[in-house]
């Protein structure tokens, strides 16, 4: 199947998706060293989200963020893209400012309800099609 998205910041990526089964801050929840993800109960504490798809449902705001996303892409251990489920102004921030910086940008993508399961495979484009298993 083809997906359609709102692209946030346009880039292509291809990759294993990898699904947060609850919301999550980047701040206090994701080691910028490790990419493991770090918040205390958390279904996926220990998991590293570096090279996945990340589809991100739901999010819990930290003005901070932006700053460990940006960590994430400067020290080579960043997602290859992020699905967000709704509209956020501060992870974008992140990469916008990697941009500047002379860093690869990932695409940041808005769908409502993103349907994509853990371990799916996806292909984005830079106009924001997804592509799933049968049309990668």
């Amino acid at each position: 199947m083809i997906y359609q998205t709102e692209v946030l910041i346009a880039n292509e990526a291809q990759g294993e998706v990898m699904r947060l089964d609850a919301p999550i801050s980047f701040w206090g929840g994701v080691d910028p060293t490790t990419s493991k993800i770090t918040l205390a109960n958390h279904p996926q504490i220990g998991q590293k989200i570096s090279g996945k798809i990340l589809v991100i449902p739901t999010l819990i705001g930290s003005s901070s963020s932006s700053a460990i996303l940006l960590e994430l892409i400067y020290s080579n251990v960043a997602p290859k893209a992020l699905i967000l489920g709704g509209r956020d102004a501060i992870l974008p921030i992140g990469v916008v400012v990697a941009e500047q910086l002379g860093l690869e940008p990932l695409p940041v993508l808005m769908m409502e309800n993103p349907p994509f399961q853990s371990g799916e495979m996806l292909r984005i484009d830079v106009d924001g099609s997804i592509h799933t298993n049968g049309n990668i």
